[in-house]
């Protein structure tokens, strides 16, 4: 009998909890044992491990649609890899996390988190070497290379979206703009994609330059004196700073655009997940327990054309932009942006859409 174990990490989103009830309910099929790891890594560096035994009521199908992790996600304060290595206690932690597995006695372990957390899970697999790593990629930011699609990122558009829209109606009562301020990091998905839902007059992301005359100019030339402008968090404007929503509305004001700056914030990371995430979560579960079942190890389940295959983390590490990771020293992170290919960037400029100085 297989025991295989599951752990959540890096930022929450919804569909974590999706994907969890789907590989116990999965594996239980299978008549595997099943564990959850709490608080992530950080759960492996206690003594004894910190787990949870499922069973058909540990986690309720009804539970399954929830936001957040029912395993959670690890505690601000606890040692992780960042923590570790601006200590200097890296290899000591490597060493604890592979001790704690071997204690538990896992054929495998899946690991669901973004581009971060699979990033370490590669750069460190020696961790892993006696198990079978398998990871699902999860994000609100759309980051992960080699995936077309990843848990959370629909629900966190429809979040979005949804905020946006409550907006609109007191931005038409009196008249002004609202200045909205996405997640996202350095990856402009998020806002883009909410963008065009929600029919934004503009849409800044970090992928492309925009110049602020521009955007004052065609806000002035909209023939409402209403909307909504969509500001994802990587941008950045040359010889101001502070937060990217306040930079803008400063350059709205002083042109005598009436504006007010809004924060949907960690709403973006929460909400009932949505059906389209909740199916992929089962097809990524479903992946996973079929690599399981093949004896494979270091791979990630990945969307693509349609299909639902896993691909090595090698693979999926080399064919991102290797950036310095910014919280973890001598780390690198493999990260996905928004190609100058997307066919929505087309779509946003016909419809007159504020997208950038697209060439």
């Amino acid at each position: 009998m297989k025991k295989i174990g599951i752990m959540t990490t890096g930022g929450d989103c919804s569909g974590l909890n999706t994907v969890i009830h789907r590989i116990v309910h999965g594996a239980t099929l299978r008549g595997w044992r099943v564990i959850g790891i709490q608080d992530g890594t950080d759960g492996l560096c206690t003594t004894p491990p910190t787990i949870v035994k499922f069973d058909p009521n540990t986690l309720p199908i009804e539970c399954a649609r929830l936001a957040g992790s029912f395993l959670h996600n690890g505690r601000a304060d606890a040692l992780n890899f960042e923590t570790a290595a601006k200590t200097g206690k890296l290899d000591k932690f490597n060493k604890k996390l592979k001790k704690s597995l071997s204690e538990l006695k896992l054929d495998a372990l899946v690991l669901i988190g973004g581009n971060g957390s699979l990033s370490l899970a590669w750069r460190n697999r020696d961790i892993y070497s006696d198990i079978q790593l398998i990871c699902i990629p999860k994000t609100i930011d759309m980051d992960i290379p080699l995936t077309d699609k990843t848990i959370g990122f629909n629900t966190a558009v429809q979040q979005l979206t949804s905020f946006c829209d409550q907006l609109l109606m007191t931005a038409r009562s009196h008249h002004r703009w609202f200045i909205v301020q996405t997640m996202g990091r350095d990856c402009g998905q998020l806002a883009l994609n909410a963008g065009i839902a929600i029919g934004a007059d503009a849409v800044l992301i970090p992928e492309i330059k925009f110049d602020i005359n521009s955007l004052v100019n065609h806000i002035q030339n909209v023939e409402r004196d209403y909307g909504i402008i969509l500001v994802s968090e990587g941008i950045s404007l040359r010889g101001h700073s502070g937060r990217p929503a306040d930079m803008i509305s400063r350059k709205l004001t002083s042109a005598g655009i009436v504006n007010r700056t809004a924060y949907p914030e960690h709403t973006q990371r929460a909400g009932d997940t949505t059906a389209s995430d909740r199916i992929l979560a089962t097809r990524m579960a479903d992946c996973a327990l079929r690599a399981i079942d093949n004896n494979e190890t270091y791979v990630m389940t990945a969307i693509n054309d349609c299909k639902c295959e896993t691909v090595s983390l090698a693979d999926f590490f080399d064919s991102g932009y290797v950036t310095a990771d910014p919280n973890i020293p001598d780390v690198q992170t493999s990260d996905a942006f928004v190609s100058p290919d997307d066919p929505l960037l087309n779509i946003a400029t016909n419809m007159g859409i504020y997208i950038g100085e697209i060439k």
